[in-house]
């Protein structure tokens, strides 16, 4: 399977929900990273570092229990496409089901495919946006 075919399968895959079914596209050791400033963040559980495709499967897994249910979407800009790179560029929205908040941030996913596996993930998008979206509203005190 060629880059651009792999990419729309995984993205094809992403939108059934099925987390094994999307980690067979990822080769057994990957090159993930997440634009955090940290490699950890303990309100979004996540955002942590991940290797193999087992942790693809448990990204996928625990974003989704994460979530509300139905209340997700993203939308694909653009694929762009140079020999075993692609950027997919789009924007994604959630809302968190520890909070109740939504957040919606653009995004832009690097993805290197190699004998029809992704051998490298990279995603850039407001972690910000994410990050305030996950933490817990602090109680207000009584005046």
């Amino acid at each position: 399977m060629d880059t651009r075919a792999t990419v729309e399968e995984f993205l094809r895959r992403i939108g059934e929900g099925d987390p094994e079914h999307t980690a067979a596209l990822y080769a057994e050791k990957i090159d993930w990273q997440v634009n955090w400033p940290e490699p950890r963040h303990e309100a979004v559980p996540w955002i942590r570092p991940r290797s193999s495709r087992a942790d693809v499967v448990d990204h996928h897994r625990t974003l989704a229990a994460s979530s509300v249910p139905g209340q997700g979407s993203a939308t694909i800009d653009r694929i762009l496409v140079d020999g075993p790179d692609a950027v997919v560029i789009g924007e994604t929205a959630q809302t968190v089901r520890a909070t109740g908040k939504r957040f919606s941030t653009r995004f832009a996913l690097h993805l290197t495919v190699e004998n029809g596996l992704i051998v490298r993930h990279h995603v850039y998008e407001d972690s910000l946006s994410v990050a305030l979206a996950c933490e817990a509203v602090a109680p207000t005190g009584s005046d």
